[in-house]
């Protein structure tokens, strides 16, 4: 069976989450930054499926549930928070979020 190098899926991963990164950090967005996010939240679980399978482990597979859990969450309470924000703001601009008193 030819398996992927440990490595490819090393470098796939960083590109992944690097790019998640520039997202995070160049958007203005609230819905491009959680999206960024969730970016390199799979280039993580993309990292412990490739360590586990390389190891011949199944803690990658456990790991990556985990990942997919937290993502969810994440999901749901940004979305949650990114509603009130365009609620209040009539825009979800992350930079009219500095107008927020309290």
């Amino acid at each position: 069976m030819n398996a992927v190098p440990l490595e490819h899926s090393l470098i796939l991963a960083g590109m992944l989450f690097t790019l998640g990164l520039a997202g995070v950090l160049v958007r203005r967005n609230l819905l491009f930054i959680l999206m960024s996010l969730e970016i390199m939240l799979n280039a993580t679980a993309i990292v412990f499926v490739a360590a586990g399978a390389h190891y011949g482990q199944p803690d990658g597979q456990i790991m990556f549930l985990l990942v997919l859990t937290l993502a969810a969450a994440e999901a749901a309470i940004g979305l949650a928070l990114v509603l009130q924000v365009f609620r209040h703001f009539r825009g979800v601009d992350a930079d009219a979020l500095s107008d927020m008193q309290g």
